[in-house]
């Protein structure tokens, strides 16, 4: 960005930074998009868009690519999309990325490491979980993805719930911030625990269908139609333990890919 000495200038200056801000936070918050939603959710002009995108991108903060399509394809090329970097999401973090990275390899390097990286793992997620559990079980079934978006979407994750794609029956997850998305990239249990957790907590199989750690522009998770009955608390119990095993089992190798 150009330094200029002049006082009105420079408070242009200050108020085009706030709003190059406001067009990155609205990426963070929201995910991978064009410049027409960006336009339409900060209520600015596509040329205002553009002007600041323009500078994000040399700024390496932000960075064009095409829009990913998940389910059936329409007619005509994908739309350009704009995605946060790994220095523009750095931008929004203060983390300790490396510090826990280097503690992780050093873990992995010892006798038993992998178990005890995967056991790490589905311990920091147990131990979050109590709001997420809370938040779940208070409302009825159809609303459950919708209440751990927000859940998660208080602990930093934009998290945002909707219908899948037709022609598939369900809910995707999406969470368009990943504060470990660094470590998780090095160390995919991490991912695979959350996924775990998350089939435990909505009590049904789910699919991970991409990661930010994976380099996707958000991570999906897949929530099939459910139309079972009413659970007792122990059947119920019984089946969130099932499920937790099997999904560990069967997703181990593509919780933190996109299997695509």
């Amino acid at each position: 960005m150009k330094n200029v000495g002049e006082a009105p200038q420079e408070e242009l200056a200050t108020g085009e930074r706030s709003t190059r801000n406001r067009v990155a936070r609205s990426i963070l918050d929201h995910g991978p998009s064009t410049v027409a939603e960006l336009a339409g959710r900060l209520g600015l002009t596509q040329a205002a868009v553009r002007r600041h995108l323009d500078a994000l991108v040399a700024d390496d903060v932000v960075e064009s690519r095409e829009q990913r399509v998940y389910g059936t394809r329409t007619r005509g090329r994908p739309a350009k999309v704009f995605a946060l970097t790994d220095c523009g999401r750095d931008a929004f973090d203060q983390s300790y990325d490396k510090l826990a990275a280097d503690a992780l390899r050093w873990i992995a390097e010892q006798e038993g490491g992998e178990q005890a990286i995967a056991a790490f793992a589905r311990a920091r997620i147990a131990a979050q979980s109590g709001a997420y559990r809370a938040a779940v079980e208070s409302v009825p079934a159809e609303q459950r993805a919708e209440a751990l978006a927000k859940a998660l979407s208080a602990d930093g994750y934009a998290a945002t719930a909707r219908s899948a794609p037709h022609p598939q029956q369900g809910e995707q997850l999406c969470q368009h911030h990943c504060p470990v998305a660094h470590v998780a990239e090095q160390f995919p249990q991490l991912c695979e625990a959350e996924t775990e957790f998350f089939a435990e907590l909505l009590g049904t199989h789910v699919q991970r269908l991409a990661t930010i750690a994976h380099g996707d522009g958000v991570c999906t998770t897949f929530i099939p139609k459910t139309s079972k009955p009413a659970e007792t608390s122990e059947t119920a119990s019984h089946e969130a333990s099932k499920t937790m095993s099997e999904t560990h089992n069967a997703s181990a190798s593509t919780a933190g890919r996109n299997p695509a």
